[in-house]
Order: C-alpha cells, then structure tokens, then sequence
C-alpha cells in the first residue's frame, strides 16, 4: 500500500493528506521543513467538542521540542483514554510550550461553533508563553486574526506530530472538565458521554431538560 503523500503546493496554502488505508503514524516532517527555513518555533493546533450538545469547545496549541518528543503520539481519537492521559503529561513535561483556549456553550451560542472555535484557537495561541512564529492547524479552516502565519493541514493529527500532541491536549482537556460537570450535573452522565448526543443523553434531555452548560442553538437542545 502507498503511503500518505502532502500535497503541500496548494494555491491557497491548505496541505492535503493522500492517504492510503493503512495507518501511518504522523512525523516531523512539514515542521522540520520550516525549521531548516528558520521558520521557528512550530506550534500545531487542534479542537476538540465541536459536536457535542452540551460543555465547552477546547482548543491546545503545542510546540514540541523536537529532542523530546514523547514516543506514541498520534490522533487522539486512535487512542485510549488512558493512553491519551499519559501523553498528554509527557506533551505538558517535555514540550516547549503549551497553551489551552476554551470557547462556552454561552459563546457557542452566541458566535456559532466556527467562529466559538476559532475564539478558542486564538486563545490557546496566545496561552503559550513561546510566542510561534508558525502556525499548523488541523483541518482546513484557517482562522482569521493568528498572532502569526499559518497554514491548514486536512486530517492533520495524522500526520503532523505537533498537531497530534495538540489533539491529544485538547481532548484530555476537555474529557476532564466534562467528568467535572458530570460529578455537577450527574443526571445527564456527562462524565460517560462527554455532552455527546447518545441515546442516554437524549433521553435526559427530555427527562430533565437542558442544564446552563447545554448549547441551545443545538438542534436537538433547541426549543427544550
């Protein structure tokens, strides 16, 4: 099988991943690149909660030292909590810098979850105290107003390291304040489901109606 290939010459500066279906653990690669242009330092960038019906959206920047780069990282989502909370310590110890922006479901509400976590982006950004000189962010919007250049990679945690150690920060983050809120509000089982819509939480919904931290523009909280 090929392996993933960047399309990295995009008239509009978005990289694109060529991949095939088997796994290839993300690199260094595109921030090596940068750095040998003394582009430096590299901070990676990803979300995580767009989707849920209820909490937060969290957003990590990291830049990772590129001597210490723990060992395992990949997408969050092709880990286990227990393995994503061990590396998201050895991303907190080892790295250069990381910096965490959170979004509420008020301002979700209020912006719309684009712009919520664009809000988010910016203020992980500006969180880290090594200022980047550039961006990589996870995705292909690239959001306006970053306190330097940047550029979109499309499934990015998968192949930038510094883009999956942000995803893996953004998830423990965000599974953390939900487990908070869970122990909080415990009929809605916020701690099981992280304010995802499954049946359980559906069914909550309508038991209970929705708490201060669903987010009402959600079509499933509207109207309730």
């Amino acid at each position: 099988m090929r392996a993933p290939t960047l399309d990295a010459d995009r008239a509009d500066g978005v990289i694109v991943a060529n991949r095939s279906d088997h796994h290839v653990p993300p690199h260094f690669k595109v921030e090596r690149s940068l750095k040998t242009k003394g582009v430096w330092p590299v901070a990676g960038v990803d979300e995580a909660g767009r989707g849920p019906l209820a909490g937060p959206v969290a957003a990590a920047a990291v830049i990772l030292d590129p001597r210490r780069i723990p060992p395992g990282l990949d997408d969050s989502k092709k880990l286990t909590a227990d393995r994503r909370e061990e590396l998201a310590d050895a991303i907190f110890a080892h790295a250069i810098a990381v910096g965490v922006g959170l979004s509420s479901s008020v301002e979700i509400d209020a912006i719309n979850i684009r712009q919520a976590t664009h809000a988010a982006m910016r203020r992980a950004l500006r969180a880290l105290f090594v200022s980047p000189a550039h961006v990589l962010i996870d995705g292909n919007d690239l959001p306006a107003d970053l306190p330097c250049p940047g550029q979109t990679i499309v499934s990015g945690d998968q192949l930038s390291l510094s883009i999956a150690a942000a995803s893996i920060v953004a998830k423990v983050t965000r599974d953390r304040l939900m487990r908070r809120l869970g122990a909080a509000f415990p009929a809605y089982g916020f701690d099981r489901h992280a304010g995802y819509g499954t049946p359980a939480h559906l069914d909550a919904l309508k038991r209970e109606g929705p708490c201060e931290f669903h987010r009402r523009s959600f079509a499933p909280v509207r109207g309730r």
